[in-house]
């Protein structure tokens, strides 16, 4: 099968950060050690991708996914009754028309904490989404299940 994130599932991701559902993101470098982090910048990129803006372009995030690129990220929202996992493959973006992209699309909040826009932009090419302990959607030839 492969991926294309509903719209509801994109309006939870692009408005996480005014809901008050921040997104958790998770990494793990070369030594093994997974890392948790919060992006109040990530939004839906396109229906099979999405997209963070770093602050700061010398984040750990960055130098885990260049040793290995699978990330993890987790929304919640308890109101909405509404919660989900999507796995993907990240990559650092420098294209400038990219970057503009994914800074013009972050929240006001946090793009003032980055006026002079010295981070970068980060895709994450969604792998499979999981809701509710089973995978509801796949990359084709994805062969990853829920655990």
């Amino acid at each position: 099968m492969a991926i294309e994130l509903p719209d509801e599932f994109k309006t939870a991701i692009n408005n996480s950060l005014t809901d008050g559902c921040p997104i958790i993101w998770t990494s793990t470098g070369a030594d093994g050690q997974a890392s948790l982090g919060f992006f109040g910048t990530t939004q839906a990129y396109s229906d099979h991708e999405l997209a963070i803006w770093m602050r700061n372009a010398n984040r750990g995030f960055l130098a885990r996914i260049e040793d290995n690129p699978k990330v993890a990220m987790m929304y919640r929202n308890g109101p909405a009754r509404l919660a989900f996992q999507i796995h993907g493959e990240a990559r650092r973006v420098d294209d400038p028309a990219v970057k503009k992209h994914v800074y013009d699309a972050s929240p006001e909040v946090e793009q003032k904490a980055d006026a002079d826009r010295l981070g970068t932009a980060v895709i994450v090419e969604i792998s499979r989404v999981i809701q509710r302990g089973a995978v509801i959607m796949a990359r084709d030839g994805d062969t990853g299940t829920a655990d």
